[in-house]
């Protein structure tokens, strides 16, 4: 008897009713917008987006500075936060990115010739990788839109060596008037500009909705705890429109 299709657990893009269609909706919306991707991300943060993966790679400079380290940027999209990793590590430390839309990697391909670099096209929920193989991951504005954000942080754990770090970046819900403008510039603003100069609506109707739906940090937090984390945190970017997870496989 075929396996009953999975329900979503995580994204949820509309009209999505499993995790194979989530995943593949997910998968669809990337990939219409990757000749756009960096401009719109870019000019729609402000160009802030780039100190967050600064911010966030410089927190992981004492594992990125250890002779030998590996690191696994996960849904890397188009490359940023490995690049930032790369920036900072040793010459010696192995840096991967890995992310299961082809069109994002080609741009991470093209833009990553001279520096050291791996890719690999594959589904974080899935990952074709031993166990216990990486001293850290992070991931950036990526996680959230995983199908099952449970299985994703067991997988996570399962390929992180022991005493490996997890670093995942993505966005909050910042409180008081901070809040209060952003949401209406995320919820209304945003999705407006992207839908004009990248030519399709559906990716940026949807990410307002990937961010509400997200867990708290408090409850991302439990999440993280369930899966075998330690030495938990959340640290706030720019008034809490985006914070840094982080965590220790003990």
């Amino acid at each position: 008897m075929a396996e009953a299709p999975k329900p979503v657990l995580g994204a949820a893009p509309e009209g999505a009713q499993n995790r194979r269609q989530a995943a593949a909706a997910v998968r669809d919306m990337f990939t219409s917008i990757a000749p756009r991707y960096d401009l719109l991300n870019h000019l729609l943060s402000f160009n802030i987006d780039r100190l967050w993966w600064r911010r966030a790679a410089r927190t992981f400079r004492h594992i990125l500075q250890r002779p030998g380290a590996r690191a696994l940027d996960l849904c890397c999209g188009t490359g940023d936060m490995a690049f930032a990793l790369r920036r900072v590590s040793s010459s010696q430390a192995e840096i991967c990115g890995a992310d299961f839309s082809h069109a994002m990697l080609v741009r991470a391909v093209e833009k990553s010739r001279g520096a050291s670099l791996q890719w690999l096209e594959a589904d974080a929920l899935r990952l074709p990788l031993p166990d216990a193989t990486f001293d850290l991951v992070t991931s950036a504005f990526g996680f959230r839109n995983l199908a099952d954000y449970d299985a994703g942080l067991r997988e996570i754990f399962r390929v992180l060596r022991p005493g490996g770090e997890v670093g995942i970046l993505d966005f909050g819900d910042p409180s008081g008037l901070i809040g209060r403008l952003y949401r209406v510039y995320f919820k209304r603003v945003l999705p407006a500009i992207g839908t004009v100069i990248s030519g399709v609506k559906g990716p940026y109707a949807y990410l307002p909705a990937s961010v509400e739906r997200f867990p708290s940090p408090g409850e991302m937090l439990g999440r993280m705890r369930a899966a075998g984390f330690t030495d938990l945190s959340w640290t706030s970017y720019t008034f809490g429109i985006a914070g840094l997870y982080r965590g220790k496989k003990a």
